[in-house]
């Protein structure tokens, strides 16, 4: 297979031009591409504090979809999109495409801080970027896809009630957000005033606040595209968990994006921590699949 069959753009219309109807056919492995490129779209491509986004598309004429994909993107093998200094994000790849891709992106000198990807996708991009460059590959999260099934709301339900972050709110959403990243060792993908900015304009976050009106845990969610929803940045202060608000609150973000007409509510987890793992599929949550980030040096 020839390094040149995947074509390489900086603009995000062309990229969903050309694979659009790939990622839709797939949307719950596809989930971060089709959020991430439609939060891209609606900014016209802008990315905070970033370079310029890259996209990729392996377009194979004339041959029909590997297993498992759909018929409506013939041709359309695999995409990618890498927002610097984040780490590349890929759809699934054999071996040989991963390497071929690591080929060519560091043949024309592009720098990757590391793969994200489904985990044998991420394994064999990391060891074909080390074969192709040298550069030191570390595992640094095993995550876990779900899938909402039936919406089960966990008892017993902590005092309070949910409601929808406003413009009141917008503070503390910043703060929560910087804490969230801090929490799960990420650098903020947006930034906090953003983020809050447009959560609070959409109002895709939701609280959950004691009966006497103070918030104690947040859960948002991203656009609906291609008929999924994922759920996502859910975070209760340190001092305020074991008490039942991350299910609570969870649960209502997850009814709401229901109400909103999502065919799939999705989520991922970090398989390091079973607390959290074992609180979404009490809430209804099923595995789908296995993914995994790896950093290169």
């Amino acid at each position: 297979m020839a390094s040149d069959d995947w074509h390489l753009t900086d603009d995000v219309d062309e990229f969903l031009a050309r694979a659009g109807d790939f990622l839709r056919s797939r949307p719950a492995p596809h989930t971060v591409h089709l959020t991430v490129t439609e939060n891209l779209r609606a900014r016209g491509g802008r990315i905070y504090g970033g370079q310029d986004p890259e996209f990729g598309v392996l377009e194979r004429e004339g041959q029909s979809p590997r297993e498992g994909e759909a018929d409506g993107a013939p041709g359309v093998r695999a995409a990618f999109f890498r927002t610097p200094p984040h780490p590349i994000v890929l759809t699934a790849l054999t071996e040989g495409e991963a390497d071929a891709l690591a080929g060519q992106l560091a043949g024309i000198g592009r720098k990757l801080s590391g793969v994200n990807a489904e985990r044998d996708t991420a394994a064999a991009f990391a060891a074909a970027w080390r074969r192709r460059t040298g550069a030191e590959t570390a595992l640094r999260v095993r995550m876990r896809l779900y899938r909402l099934g039936e919406l089960n709301v966990p008892r017993p339900v902590p005092p309070g009630r949910a409601r929808v972050a406003g413009a009141e709110d917008r503070k503390l959403l910043v703060r929560w957000y910087e804490e969230f990243c801090a929490a799960v060792g990420e650098s903020a993908g947006r930034d906090a005033r953003e983020w809050a900015d447009e959560h609070v304009e959409r109002g895709d976050v939701m609280l959950w606040e004691t009966p006497d009106a103070t918030p104690v845990a947040m859960a948002g969610t991203a656009p609906k595209v291609a008929g999924q929803i994922r759920v996502l940045g859910v975070y209760t202060p340190a001092h305020l968990r074991g008490r039942g608000y991350a299910g609570a609150v969870t649960a209502e973000a997850s009814r709401a994006a229901l109400e909103r007409g999502a065919a799939e509510v999705l989520l991922f987890t970090d398989l390091a921590n079973p607390t959290s793992n074992g609180l979404y599929q009490r809430i209804g949550y099923r595995p789908v699949s296995d993914f995994a980030v790896y950093d290169f040096g």
